[in-house]
Order: structure tokens, then sequence, then C-alpha cells
């Protein structure tokens, strides 16, 4: 794990942005269509505002979420929203986004038909994750039911996950699809979060901090 400490939040969000747009046109170069995982949240909403602008081939990316709600994209809860308003315009709004919602009362009912479309995208070529004081990244929350099977060697692509209290289903990226990617970036912000992190970085046990499963490799971004 790499740790980089910026003077402040609105510096980060322009380096980091630069760092992102350099991997991915790296990877254009010997690819034809180059996958790039995101969160949802408020954190990366700066930095989406930064990337959409950047010029290069959005037309030959493709953007998924790591985690996803299951609401419909007009709910305020939606990532999918998110993603739409703040970094699927300008020059992104020709990359291509990869869903982790359909119509349908739960998740199971279509978890099939959406994992079909993340195959192909693996290993994903740049990915960028948040984390929660908790530990959490993604929707692989401590104490979640079903979490071991989300850090299984073999586990599926994609799993539902019900956090203790959360009102609605969520869907994510399992623990192996996120460890595997190609490049990994982790944005925090705050004092509470980076303490959540050095301790991650000591735990053993990712069902007990599942961040921890995806820092080897990765560089952490962190500002105040």
């Amino acid at each position: 794990m790499e740790f980089v400490e910026y003077p402040d939040r609105d510096m980060m969000m322009i380096d980091l942005a630069n760092i992102l747009v350099t991997e991915l046109t790296a990877a254009l170069k010997h690819e034809d269509r180059v996958s790039f995982a995101v969160p949802g949240g408020t954190t990366p909403g700066p930095l989406f505002d930064s990337l959409c602008a950047a010029d290069f081939d959005w037309s030959r990316i493709d953007v998924i979420l790591t985690d996803e709600r299951w609401v419909p994209e007009t709910s305020e809860r939606s990532n999918t929203r998110l993603l739409r308003e703040r970094l699927l315009v300008d020059r992104a709004a020709k990359a291509r986004l990869i869903p982790l919602y359909a119509e349908a009362p739960t998740p199971e009912e279509k978890l099939p038909d959406l994992s079909i479309a993340v195959g192909p995208l693996l290993p994903i070529n740049v990915l960028l994750l948040g984390m929660g004081a908790d530990m959490h990244t993604a929707s692989l929350f401590p104490g979640a039911e079903g979490l071991e099977k989300a850090f299984e060697t073999h586990a599926p692509l994609l799993m539902t996950m019900r956090p203790k209290g959360a009102t609605e289903a969520r869907v994510t990226l399992t623990a192996p699809v996120l460890a595997g990617a190609m490049a990994k970036h982790i944005i925090i912000l705050g004092v509470e979060k980076r303490k959540a992190i050095e301790k991650a970085s000591k735990l053993d046990d990712p069902l007990e901090s599942p961040i921890s499963a995806v820092l080897p490799g990765s560089t952490v971004h962190w500002a105040e």
C-alpha cells in the first residue's frame, strides 16, 4: 500500500484526476476497451467533475460502479444517478455504463443477467474505491449477512448485500473482483478515515475490515 497525503482536497481531486486519466490513456494503447470502476457517494463528486472533461477516447471506456443501492435512477440514493449527473457528461458522455441495477423487486432476480455484462470487463483496468469509517468498501460491510462468501476465492462476480440498518438491498462487486484490478486507488477524506485505514492495514481479517483485502498494491489518496 502506498499512502499519498495532499495539502488540501482541491489539490487531491485535481492530481488524482490526472493520475486516472494517465492510467486510462495508457490502457487504451493496448486494449480495445478499458474498464473503469468507480464508487458512489458524495466524496468522488468533485473528482468526477474534473474527469468528465478529460480529452481522450471515452467511447472505449466501460464505466461500472463498485456497488449500487437497489433503487431506480430517479431516487436521490441512486449511485447511477450520481454518475449520470457528475461523470457521464461532457466528453465522458461517450463512455458506456455497465449497470448494476435493473427493474425488479429484488436484486437476486437480476444478478445473473447483470453478471453477464461484468465478466468481459475483468480484470478491471482502473479501480477507484472509497471507504467508510467502519472500514467497509463498495458494499462489503463488516457484519453483513453473507460477507464470507464475497471473500471466497471463487466468489461470484456480483452479490447482494443487506447491511444492518440499511433501507434497501445493495449489489456489490465481490472482493476477488476488486482485489484483482490492475490499478487500484482508494480515496478518503478526514482524520477519522485516515485512522480507519491505518487500522485496517494492520488487521488480518477482511471480514472485520473489508478494505484490507484491497490494500495490497493500492494507492491511498488522503486529504484532511
